[in-house]
């Protein structure tokens, strides 16, 4: 078997990495593109580390199940299928599924600290950074977090300015350097996502 090609996609929460990365896959075969996000291995809602306000902190690098995920993303290389339950977070109108992961010749890895993990960053053939501003994300933030995970508007505007920015500055900005590539989502990410499917369609001889 050939090893796959990984690519790792990182940035800020609100830059754009799902909406990338389902434009990415469109079109592609689904047995040749694969997908792992970190959003699916977090450490379930009552063994997350509190804030000084009670507040449940997924921001942080210890609330992922590292070690999982390091050992599915080796399964996927080695050619073996993966079996995962959905994480959804605290919206009581989402049923989890039982989610399965095929190997294949790309496997993209998705999530705040895929840079942050050495040991998930070491595996990374091509490293990308979705990159947006400040405000830009925020807004993006409170219309994911309001419709897809039920959070109220003023626990998105805490979790904003206490978790998630602090976070990203601590673990995900500082790796902005190590990628490849910096893809621009202010406006949009046409081109850069034109230049990564080129990129992917090459790899995958379509």
């Amino acid at each position: 078997m050939t090893t796959p090609f990984l690519i790792g996609i990182t940035g800020g929460s609100g830059s754009g990495k799902t909406t990338f990365i389902r434009q990415l896959r469109e079109g592609l075969p689904d047995d040749r593109v694969c997908l792992l996000s970190m959003d699916d291995y977090y450490v379930p809602r009552e063994k997350q580390q509190k804030d000084e306000r009670g507040v449940h902190n997924f921001d942080r690098p210890g609330s992922i199940h590292r070690r999982e995920f390091v050992r599915d993303l080796k399964l996927l290389i080695s050619g073996q299928t993966v079996h995962r339950r959905e994480y959804v977070f605290n919206n009581e109108l989402a049923e989890a599924r039982l989610l399965t992961f095929h190997p294949a010749p790309v496997i993209i890895v998705e999530g705040l600290f895929v840079f942050h993990y050495k040991d998930v960053r070491k595996l990374l053939d091509l490293k990308l950074f979705l990159h947006a501003k400040d405000n830009l994300k925020v807004v993006r933030r409170i219309k994911r977090d309001r419709v897809e995970r039920n959070y109220p508007l003023d626990d998105v505007l805490y979790r904003y300015e206490h978790h998630v920015l602090p976070a990203y500055e601590k673990y995900v900005q500082p790796h902005m350097e190590r990628a490849d590539l910096i893809v621009n989502n202010n406006t949009d990410f046409n081109m850069g996502l034109a230049v990564v499917r080129a990129f992917v369609e090459q790899k995958l001889q379509l």
